[in-house]
């Protein structure tokens, strides 16, 4: 399975591709609606979300109501860009015209300077049109079909908000996947301590007041995943490492750990490893979950437990210096629009790139062509595990 995305923040609309889904799976665009509200949500968001209602548009690979195991094709339209037509237009314009829209003057913590170096552009907006989080949106599309997946496989996702600004929560190991989601989505920043909640906001509010921006910590819990998926083999197969990459790979995402992750540093071994247990109605459990569900690169049937750093975001309301490139002079970097926090949305981009990892690894292991093959597949593997 892969996928690719398209589009500019302002251009017209953004657009995915996704290849090698088995025929079959029952598909709801209710709940791709669903998941692409959740991404535009959050305490801290800015006034992009109040102009975009994202909605998706499919218009290849599924038919009735289940995909045919072609390519799916899936749409979001960009209601902004009727004010941006003239700026992110396709068709060429005169000189006159481009010097007027050129945009000379680049972000700290973007990819602006950077990426005009690396293409060779003299207008940056060609670079921050396509580096905008924005893109996130057709991740999020992606894993919600990819979700309804894994929901028919018995695996299932959450994701919640750990940390904001400094301000951190605390989560019972008791907690299941199902309560994470429930209590997560009814917290205006997805946390799950509902003593800590009210000071997150009152961060965030601060932080806006100053005109400022601040990251956070979130966590992505997976459970009822099958034993061994990815590779001890080469280390490009390992399903930790690929998790990793993905979430790095979010904009503003700055590290990635799994279970006690950076702690382990600190502890003994007699500390982090988990104890191996065996009963007949749950076969090879542990009696901890230390390593976040990883062994050796491989799912080893406890839940998966990772957790990313977001840095804050780089466009300020009291911006920082830079200089520009056609002047080499200092200047006051500009604001296109910003979050004061993004935290509780790209918590749901976080969740979106695990499920699509762990949808990925589903259709490497097992039958891909058919899904109702692929279930009885996936069942009879869960028994043999059992009975190992």
């Amino acid at each position: 399975m892969r996928f690719v995305t398209a589009g500019e923040s302002h251009g017209p609309e953004l657009t995915t591709i996704i290849d090698g889904l088995p025929a079959g799976i029952p598909i709801s665009v209710d709940e791709i609606n669903h998941e692409l509200k959740r991404r535009q949500g959050g305490y801290g968001r800015g006034g992009r979300m109040l102009i975009e209602k994202d909605t998706v548009e499919i218009t290849s690979g599924i038919r009735h109501g289940k995909t045919l195991g072609s390519p799916i094709t899936l749409i979001v339209k960009n209601d902004d860009f009727k004010n941006w037509e003239t700026v992110m237009g396709h068709e060429p314009v005169d000189e006159r015209a481009k010097k007027m829209r050129r945009l000379s003057k680049p972000r700290p913590g973007h990819a602006d300077l950077v990426g005009g170096i690396k293409y060779e552009h003299d207008d940056l907006r060609n670079v921050l049109e396509r580096s905008s989080a924005r893109e996130t949106t057709m991740r999020v599309a992606v894993a919600a079909i990819c979700k309804q997946l894994l929901k028919e496989l018995d695996i299932e996702v959450a994701s919640h908000v750990l940390e904001i600004g400094g301000v951190r929560g605390e989560i019972p190991q008791e907690m299941t996947v199902q309560e994470i989601r429930e209590k997560a989505e009814n917290s205006s920043v997805r946390c799950v301590d509902p003593n800590i909640e009210e000071k997150m906001k009152e961060k965030i509010d601060e932080t806006k007041r100053e005109k400022n921006t601040i990251g956070g910590v979130v966590e992505v819990v997976a459970g009822g995943v099958p034993v061994g998926l990815g590779s001890y083999t080469q280390w490009d197969a390992k399903l930790d490492g690929k998790i990793a990459q993905a979430i790095v790979s979010i904009n503003a995402f700055k590290g990635v750990e799994f279970g006690v992750g950076f702690e382990a540093a600190r502890l003994y071994g007699s500390e982090v490893m988990d104890e191996i247990v065996w009963s007949k109605e749950k076969g090879y459990t542990r009696n901890s979950n230390h390593l976040g569900g990883f062994e050796g690169g491989m799912t080893n049937g406890m839940p998966i437990v990772v957790r990313g750093v977001m840095k804050p975001i780089p466009t300020l309301y009291k911006p920082l210096n830079s200089v520009d490139v056609d002047t080499k002079e200092p200047f006051k970097a500009s604001v296109e629009r910003s979050d004061s926090s993004a935290v509780p949305a790209a918590c749901v981009v976080a969740e979106a790139m695990v499920i699509i990892e762990l949808a990925k690894a589903m259709v490497d292991k097992f039958e891909s062509d058919s899904f109702n093959r692929m279930k009885n597949e996936v069942k009879r593997y869960r028994e043999y595990t059992l009975n190992f």
